[in-house]
């Protein structure tokens, strides 16, 4: 460990204190994707009055941006704004249920460390290019009846916070992703470096509407909208056999009835979907094989039926860890172990880093401190050390090397990557959901 290197660890255990505080602050008051108003003030404040950075704001309605440098190659290390919905989490918010269970306040400590340590004069006048500081909204993707709201009071077109930004324009300059999260695999390692595949997804909102009839005296007046989601269930069960388990496939599903009374025939029925695959070719097989089942359960029934399929994550793209994340790992050995991940390893959730991936190279690692499951009610941190602190450093320490010596490494990781999507081609591919895509999804236009 260099004298740089030194310096950038000691700064960030000079404030440990003020960095537990500030993941402390976050974490005890999660809000909702595009929406995480408060959470962006604190962290403006952070890179602001402690980093001495301008951060750019309101960016995708609540995104914050700050840079350190303005020449190529730009970097950028991405932090996580909104909470999920967890009202059983002992920190969950009371008047809306939202909750830090998902880590997320876990990345943006990080983000902060590392600004605070590469901001330092000493340690930012060794980086050739430009470091980047960007806490995104709105991961924990919208469901789409949320969507269409946004949509309409113009505040966001995508269901992720990445999404929007790469719709927009915003990660337009830069070159590639530093991206961190809690464990998400099985891990005994304090670090997971590398990015493990993850399942890409598509939302549906499938609307049936039958005909009212009361129960008893005129049932066979009435269609039942109910009737249809059970019978294309029974579909979708029996067509499990013909999706591959190297896929692995997901169907998650919500059924919301209207206000109908008990003896009245159910006649409305709308279901929000979502199917998930390993690989986009997998995902449209089984996006086409819900809709004939569902489009066949209405027309056995009579009943109508309006499927409108709106834009979700793409997979993420597998990568080994970067020369630059290895050595900045080895140099915190001495307290916290590491592993690279095996690309044996699927990731059955999906997140918005996938959308990224297919833009840029990005530089992923995982990260312990914390027991219990990620979403879930005993989510719960351990080590504020390995939660805050070593991701803090980590992060640091890898943009430090990828932009030190004429940003040598950073030059090397983005010569050797060819990112699947130009900016021109994701835009017309996110382009096409932006009011909700009725009809059969096309797949994205490849560069």
């Amino acid at each position: 460990m260099n004298s740089i290197e030194q310096r950038i660890c000691s700064c960030i255990d000079a404030h440990a204190s003020e960095l537990t505080a500030f993941a402390h602050d976050i974490y005890t008051h999660a809000e909702t994707g595009y929406a995480e108003h408060r959470t962006a003030r604190q962290v403006v404040d952070w890179l602001k009055n402690r980093c001495g950075l301008a951060p750019e704001t309101g960016l995708a309605q609540t995104g914050v941006r700050a840079s350190l440098g303005t020449s190529r190659p730009s970097i950028c290390l991405i932090g996580e704004l909104d909470g999920i919905r967890c009202p059983e989490h002992p920190f969950a918010v009371p008047e809306t249920g939202m909750s830090h269970a998902c880590g997320h306040h876990m990345q943006l400590a990080a983000l902060a460390g590392a600004a605070l340590a590469l901001s330092d004069p000493l340690v930012a006048e060794q980086l050739d290019g430009s470091a980047v500081f960007f806490a995104v909204p709105c991961e924990e993707h919208v469901p789409m009846n949320r969507l269409n709201q946004l949509r309409q009071k113009g505040i966001a077109s995508c269901c992720g916070g990445k999404p929007e930004l790469l719709l927009r324009g915003a990660f337009d300059d830069i070159d590639a992703a530093v991206t961190t999260h809690a464990h998400m695999v099985p891990c005994d390692k304090d670090f997971l470096l590398g990015s493990n595949s993850t399942s890409g997804f598509l939302s549906k909102l499938i609307h049936i509407k039958g005909r009212a009839s009361h129960t008893a005296i005129a049932p066979e007046k009435g269609v039942n909208a109910l009737d249809v989601v059970t019978l294309a269930r029974s579909a979708i069960g029996m067509l499990r056999s013909t999706l591959r388990d190297a896929d692995c496939v997901r169907i998650g599903e919500v059924v919301r009835m209207g206000n109908s009374a008990i003896n009245v025939v159910p006649h409305e029925v709308t279901v929000d979907l979502q199917v998930r695959a390993k690989t986009w070719e997998a995902l449209l097989d089984a996006d086409k094989k819900i809709d004939r089942a569902y489009r066949a359960a209405a027309y056995a029934f009579g009943a109508e039926i309006t499927i409108t399929d709106d834009m979700g994550y793409l997979p993420t793209i597998p990568a080994h860890p970067c020369q630059a994340l290895c050595e900045a790992a080895a140099l915190l050995s001495d307290r916290a172990t590491s592993e690279p991940v095996s690309f044996a390893v699927h990731n059955a959730a999906s997140t918005d880093v996938g959308d990224l991936s297919h833009r840029m190279p990005v530089v992923n690692f995982t990260f312990s401190g914390f027991s219990g499951t990620l979403h879930g009610a005993d989510f719960r941190i351990t080590n504020e050390e390995k939660a805050y602190l070593l991701p803090a450093k980590l992060a640091a320490l890898t943009m430090y090397r990828l932009l030190r010596d004429n940003a040598a490494q950073a030059q090397q990781l983005i010569a050797t990557y060819q990112p699947p999507m130009s900016a021109e081609a994701y835009r017309e591919y996110a382009k096409k959901f932006e009011a909700g895509f009725v009809g059969e999804p096309s797949p994205f236009v490849f560069r």
